[in-house]
């Protein structure tokens, strides 16, 4: 062999072994970390193992909300063979039964338009077709026994009252990554408590999937949700629901909402607002829908204010019951201002108790002056206005108080008698609340323990602070007895029921100027007034039938009580 030749084919075994070498260091070293992945992957079976959601109870431990399943109806386009059009229409046929969405025509061609499209997408291995079919749809389907069709089992929640309860209780929904998240009330709030945590699995396995016996392995397990047991009263709740759809009927209102409470420990039997939504199909509604009014809403109390504002000059010692009102013989004017009675009639040297018994602005401006701006902007913060109750429902929120140095006089005056303050109702049952239990607050809240197959916690609310005395507090509730009795609605009373109340009609405001056709009216009241067992706040938005509280909230606060009376054994005294 020539020298040459030999020079050439020793470079070329030097080169190929220095590339040899350069190549498993990047393969083993620079990308080893990489490849090993990819190798562990190949081999490596995962799956997350779900958690069940919480489920939801009332008082007596029946299900408000309960663990469900609905499916999604998958399809295979490569195995489908059918018509597409044809099988489109029969999917439409069952998935249209009680479907609001599906109930024309235009919409159900529209429906099954879509499905076709997705049914002929061939390059395609998975698409879905129709999400949250229930059992009875998913039966149906199955016997038109198609190829290429399947279903994805999925958690849902079922609610064995139906709509009932739905401000209250939320919905379990979808976020933008497709994961089951509870909205709005107590599937809101308490998301992640009623939600658990899921677990992970992760083995070694053979080609064909099965693990293998002495290869990796990896658990996390999963814990499923916390129960939740609320203070709602399932009867109180639906007799509250039954009632306040009758009045929104009767009395032609555009809205309505009630709130029943314990005065003395703050839960919260019954909440109910309309127009409301259907929780198992919340996707049919718009989200204004969803916004829980008796929470998440403000208005101008009106009349209702009047006993906050009395009970606070009281407290402060400004007034006593027996205090005559000396500018009560006619309108008030505060600059360019004129402040009148509700229905033009004056009465001169009025007591505080007459002065709430004919719910008299004038009377009040005579209170808010002997208050003062500084001490009502104190009391109105110890009340509890200007910032939330701090109940246990997602989405409460608070109308900005007047700061402390913004009150001119007739902002004391006006908000006297509850105008120019913004309230939400249950801002305003607190407060009330406050009165009706000898001067101490408590907090509302809609959760009374939760708890698991082991274990079980109370909630504890803690001992309520002391905001006005005892004494206040008494001649307050002394103050709207007579208003029952002897006020403006004094024909809605129940003779013999101890019932200490105060109606409210508050014209809306709109565009800088109140509008006199639109009112909210309101009745606030607890009983029995000694002792009380509840506390009731119940308003019309815009009652058609007439403008004044004494004619709409108040009857129709009584045709609910009138229930409550007899479940919570009260029974009528002589009066």
């Amino acid at each position: 062999m020539s020298k040459p030749r030999f020079l050439v084919i020793l470079f070329f075994y030097i080169f190929m072994f220095v590339f040899s070498i350069v190549r498993l260091f990047y393969w083993q070293v620079v990308k080893g970390s990489e490849l090993s992945q990819t190798a562990s992957m190949q081999h490596r079976k995962s799956s997350v193992i779900d958690a069940s959601r919480g489920e939801i109870f009332a008082r007596d431990g029946s299900w408000l909300v309960a663990r469900g399943q609905v499916w999604n109806l998958i399809a295979n386009p490569k195995k489908f063979a059918g018509d597409a059009k044809d099988v489109a229409e029969k999917i439409v046929e069952v998935i249209s039964v009680d479907n609001p969405r599906l109930a024309e025509k235009k919409e159900k061609d529209s429906e099954v338009e879509r499905i076709r499209e997705l049914l002929e997408r061939r390059n395609l291995y998975w698409v879905s077709l129709v999400p949250r079919i229930n059992d009875v749809q998913k039966e149906a389907i199955e016997k038109l026994d198609i190829e290429g069709l399947d279903f994805e089992k999925e958690e849902s929640r079922f609610y064995p009252e139906g709509s009932s309860s739905a401000h209250l209780l939320g919905f379990l929904g979808k976020d933008e990554s497709g994961e089951s998240v509870g909205y709005f009330g107590l599937e809101g709030y308490y998301d992640e408590m009623l939600s658990g945590r899921k677990g992970f699995l992760s083995q070694d396995a053979d080609a064909r999937g099965s693990p293998i016996l002495f290869g990796g392995y990896q658990k996390l397990i999963s814990l499923d949700g916390m129960d939740i047991v609320t203070t709602i009263d399932k009867y109180i709740q639906l007799v509250v629901e039954k009632k306040l759809n009758e009045g929104v009927q009767k009395y032609g209102a555009r809205a309505a909402t009630a709130i029943v409470a314990n005065p003395k420990t703050g839960e919260i039997y019954a909440m109910a607002s309309f127009p409301s939504f259907d929780p198992s199909r919340y996707y049919l509604f718009g989200d204004e829908y969803f916004i829980n009014p008796a929470i998440s809403q403000s208005f101008e109390p009106g009349s209702i204010f009047k006993v906050i504002v009395m009970a606070s000059a009281l407290d402060a010692k400004v007034v006593e019951p027996d205090t005559v009102c000396d500018i009560c013989d006619g309108p008030l004017r505060i600059d360019k201002y004129f402040i009148k009675t509700w229905n033009n009639k004056y009465h001169p040297g009025s007591t505080m108790t007459q002065v709430i018994v004919n719910s008299d602005n004038v009377g009040m401006s005579f209170v808010g002056r002997r208050l003062g701006a500084e001490r009502l902007y104190d009391y109105l913060q110890k009340f509890g206005f200007g910032v939330t109750t701090g109940i246990d429902l997602q989405g409460e929120f608070s109308p900005r108080l007047r700061g402390r140095n913004e009150w001119r006089e007739i902002d004391v005056a006006t908000a006297s008698f509850g105008q120019g303050v913004a309230v939400t109702p249950i801002q305003m049952v607190k407060a009330v609340s406050i009165i009706a239990n000898n001067g101490v607050s408590s907090r509302p809240h809609v959760v009374k323990k939760f708890k698991n197959d082991q274990w079980e916690y109370e909630v504890k609310t803690g001992d309520g602070e002391r905001v006005i005395s005892e004494k206040a507090a008494s001649e307050t509730v002394a103050m709207m007895v007579e208003a029952v009795k002897n006020g403006e609605s004094k024909w809605t009373h129940t003779r013999g029921f101890k019932v200490a109340g105060k109606t409210g009609t508050a014209q809306i405001p709109i565009e800088g100027h109140y509008d006199e056709d639109k009112t909210i009216a309101s009745f606030i009241g607890f009983a029995p007034y000694d002792d009380p067992k509840f506390i009731m706040l119940v308003t019309l938005r815009e009652p058609q039938s007439s403008p004044w509280a004494s004619e709409t909230a108040a009857p129709l606060w009584y045709a609910i009580a009138k229930d409550l009376f007899l479940y919570f054994g009260i029974q009528p005294d002589v009066d």
